[in-house]
């Protein structure tokens, strides 16, 4: 449909007087209240984009074809079927018509109480107008819905007789009518309106039926749901030519028959669809439990989910793995990470994706990039358990990067791979607050069927459950299984262009492949993955929805809660995230500041441990195993790295004396005094790297050790040898060699390692991709609905012409300067609204009705109706004036 198209769809003759019906969607709309022009613009956001003008401008932006199909994708399944139902019906169509193509010839008292919503619903989207004797579909909605002979309706319906006839010839048409038992007429016109009526008409149907071979009947109960096309051979079978020759089966090519729509129709009984579905499917509990236990069990989640993510982090602290060349991380790599956590390499992405989405985790940067924590991760650790879970939570609730793709590919066939580029998916917030709303319909403690909340969002969003794709559009030419023979068993083969009820259509019972097999609904892919992390994160515990989360989603909280007046909802995301934090801070552990030293040189932490203690005890030995306590192992290579960050001997004995409830064993404090005497008994320095030490005794040693032999080692002086590899290599090979080196710097001073030293620049955390425009708020609404409004009322204004200048309609008015400043002066002194011509300084010109108030200086200063403003306006520039009309200046 043309640009041209939409405008007279949207045109606005002159007013048709009160009480009469619209004949425009524009007119439409300027006769509904500003809270309906206020709802259309809140479902449909796309129309602020930017604000319209007036009306008019409305209306055709309405009917463009994006914004249709954007309005079309957020539907539900029986508000689509009722459009679907309207694009199949006459334009206008009465309600009682829509009634009938939806309940059938035997009703249905479920569909009648749920059309009024329907209807209402199209109604408030701008996608129907008219009152209920003349129901209209708008053009654009309709072409996409309606069957026509290139496609079929997602409701399995063909084309109307007179479409499928189109081109026949006159002669062909008699010999059909005649076939049919019909008198002739006189041209083809009223040969397809007697032919239509004949399928139309119950009596006379049944009994052409009545009369049709039992094979003849097989090949209509193939087509009668759809699709409606069917090839055949150069010499079909004789129950197909007998259908073919009555008109029950109309050509559309030399291989291929429709069934007509209103052939159909009435072997349907009427219907439109063969499974109207009215009400939304039931959300169904598995299982049920005490929301004490729900809560128990997700904090016990939020607890795990919190240490891995440090744990995740902090194994990175000296810099991560490195980015690769296209972005992201590597498959070798992701599998050390899931390795690590002891966790499976989909679950390991998922926490690399949120730690990435907080903020917390970032490239580096560098020439040789990796991965690193960032600066924001540092405060993160700072805040209180409870908070640190409510940011992740957030931050997951609003992610558009789906770890669940990782693994897979893009549309160009490369391989998605965690943290990289191309796991957007603007669909998943919405999907995941769908997913977690269904859960909060069931009462706290109950945990949803997993099929029952995939259901509801099959109905919820039927073409966007469709691999998220447009309504069908033009089709190749219809294809079946395999062409029939003249007297074969199978007199036609079934197939169409589109889809239908059978093959998968929006608004049917099933949703088409995806190429290659795989599933085509993106919306169920990201609901089942909502429902795992929403267990791993403490979401959910035992598939139940926690009371945290239902604070921090704004739902009523189950009875079990403790204050009262945490049950308010509709409140700010900070105050929601507070109330989630006061809801969750009660059942995780407390931190410790001690831990159980035990003579096999372990150390048992029995709780989550502080912050300073945890930090400390992490550098000075290595975590053996985790669970409900950790074990903490001491090694000589632990306590070095402890020396090596610049604490003492002395200092690790007064730490452990300090936390430790025991007695410190005496194998550890022997342990740290032997380390303690050796560390840095050895220097290594930049020379390219060099190693001095003031017994020449242990530097011999070291030379005639045969393991030396790859670090090149030679004796520059009694106390000093010189390496062929950095101070790195020099460092790690004597090491592994049994010494304990210390690090140097060009004064000869120990240069000090800090085990958490490396972090990247700060870093901006990823910004969701937005599904479309934002919703608006009630401010700008309120705004819009002015403006637009005030815009209406300038271009459709009833104005006082000048005689001997007549304006044409839409254009500017045109005065001379003399008689523009009599005319806004005489309109400042007697206070009435006037029409101007206007145009800015960048040339673009507008109608505005304006109330002047002020003249002078070569500006006129008043109440600009259309901007609802006081505005000034040079006079220059002001194009013509021209009084309003008595009844509108009134």
């Amino acid at each position: 449909m043309g640009i041209g198209e939409l405008d007279r769809e949207a045109h606005v003759p002159e007013a048709t007087g009160n009480g009469a019906a619209p004949r425009t969607l524009a007119e439409a709309l300027r006769s509904g209240g500003d809270e309906a022009l206020g709802a259309l613009l809140r479902a449909r956001p796309d129309l602020l984009s930017p604000v319209p003008n007036d009306l008019t401008q409305l209306a055709t932006r309405a009917g463009t074809r994006a914004s249709v199909v954007r309005a079309l994708e957020r539907l539900d399944r029986f508000v689509l079927q009722t459009a679907e139902a309207l694009a199949v019906a006459p334009d206008p169509a009465p309600y009682a018509v829509l009634l009938d193509l939806l309940t059938g010839a035997n009703g249905d008292a479920e569909i009648e109480a749920a059309l009024p919503r329907a209807v209402a619903v199209l109604r408030e989207q701008a996608l129907v107008w008219g009152d209920d004797e003349r129901l209209r579909l708008v053009r654009t909605a309709r072409e996409l819905l309606a069957p026509s002979p290139q496609h079929p309706s997602p409701t399995g319906l063909g084309p109307t007789v007179a479409e499928a006839t189109a081109g026949m010839s006159p002669g062909r048409l008699q010999e059909i009518i005649a076939a049919a038992g019909l008198p002739a007429t006189h041209d083809p016109v009223s040969a397809v309106a007697s032919l239509a009526e004949l399928f139309t008409d119950r009596t006379r149907m049944a009994a052409l039926l009545d009369t049709a071979p039992p094979e003849a009947l097989k090949v209509l109960d193939r087509l009668v749901w759809g699709p409606p096309y069917g090839e055949v051979t150069a010499d079909p079978a004789p129950p197909v030519r007998w259908l073919r020759d009555r008109g029950l089966l109309l050509p559309t090519s030399p291989r291929t028959l429709v069934l007509p729509r209103e052939a159909a129709l009435h072997l349907r009984g009427g219907r439109a669809h063969r499974a109207p579905e009215p009400t939304a499917p039931e959300v169904t509990p598995a299982r049920d439990y005490r929301p004490q236990v729900v809560d128990n069990a997700a904090a016990g989640q939020a607890y795990t989910a919190l240490a891995t993510v440090e744990e995740l982090l902090k194994s990175w602290d000296q810099g991560g793995p490195p980015v690769l060349r296209a972005g992201g991380l590597s498959v070798r790599d992701l599998r050390r990470t899931a390795a690590a956590l002891d966790v499976p390499e989909q679950t390991a992405a998922f926490w690399l994706e949120l730690a990435y989405g907080a903020g917390l985790l970032a490239s580096d940067g560098e020439a040789d990039e990796r991965y690193a924590p960032t600066p924001a991760y540092d405060d993160w650790l700072d805040l209180p358990p409870a908070e640190r879970w409510v940011r992740l939570a957030a931050v997951w609730l609003s992610a558009t990067r789906t770890p669940g793709l990782v693994g897979g590919q893009d549309a160009k066939g490369r391989a998605l791979s965690v943290l990289g580029p191309g796991l957007d998916r603007a669909v998943a917030p919405e999907v995941r607050s769908r997913v977690l709303a269904l859960q909060a319909t069931l009462p706290p403690g109950s945990a949803a069927d997993r099929e029952s909340i995939i259901a509801r969002l099959r109905w919820d969003r039927p073409l966007r459950g469709a691999g998220g794709a447009t309504p069908p559009g033009p089709a190749a030419a219809p294809a079946g299984g395999g062409r029939g023979t003249g007297a074969g068993p199978g007199p036609v083969s079934a197939g169409g262009p589109g889809a239908s009820d059978e093959g998968g259509a929006p608004g049917g019972g099933g949703r088409p492949p995806a190429p290659g097999g795989a599933p085509a609904d993106l919306r169920e892919q990201i609901a089942r993955w909502t429902l795992d992390e929403a267990e791993l994160l403490g979401i959910t515990g035992r598939g139940a929805l926690a009371s945290p989360a239902r604070a921090l989603l704004n739902l009523p909280l189950a009875e079990a809660a403790p204050d009262d007046a945490l049950q308010g909802h509709d409140c700010e995301p900070a105050v929601a995230g507070s109330r989630a934090a006061t809801l969750l801070a009660p059942s995780l552990p407390e931190a410790v500041d001690h831990v159980l030293l035990q003579a096999d040189l372990t150390a048992v932490a029995p709780g989550p441990l502080r912050r300073p203690l945890a930090d400390m005890l992490s550098v000075l030995a290595d975590v053996e195993s985790k669970g409900g306590a950790t074990v903490y192992r001491f090694t000589p290579a632990s306590v070095r790295r402890a020396l090596d960050a610049g604490r003492t001997a002395s200092d690790l004995h007064e730490f452990l004396a300090a936390h430790a409830r025991t007695p410190v064993p005496q194998p550890l404090a022997y342990l740290i005094d032997d380390v303690a005497r050796k560390h840095g008994h050895l220097r290594v320095g930049a020379a390219s790297s060099y190693v001095r030490c003031d017994d020449e005794a242990l530097l011999g040693e070291i030379v005639a050790d045969r393991r030396s032999a790859a670090l090149g080692l030679r004796r520059l002086a009694p106390t000093v040898l010189a390496a062929q590899t950095d101070p790195a290599s020099l460092l790690d090979g004597l090491r592994a060699m049994g010494y304990a080196p210390a690090a140097e710097s060009a004064e000869g001073d120990v240069l000090i390692t800090r085990a958490d030293a490396y972090r990247t620049p700060p870093r901006t955390a990823p910004a969701p991709v937005p599904d479309g425009p934002p919703a608006p708020d009630a401010t700008l609404l309120g705004a819009a609905v002015k403006a637009i409004r005030a815009g209406d009322r300038a271009a459709t204004v009833v104005r006082k012409e000048p005689a001997a200048s007549p304006v044409a309609a839409g254009s500017l008015p045109r005065t001379s300067a003399a008689e523009t400043l009599a005319t806004v002066q005489a309109a400042a002194l007697t206070g009435s609204a006037v029409w101007i011509g206007y145009v800015n300084a960048e040339g673009a010109a507008s109608q505005r009705v304006i109330a002047p108030v002020r003249v002078e200086g070569g500006f006129v200063t008043g109440y600009d109706h259309t901007a609802d403003e006081v505005r000034t306006y040079p006079l220059h520039r002001i194009t013509g004036v021209a009084e309003l009309a008595d009844e509108e200046s009134a």
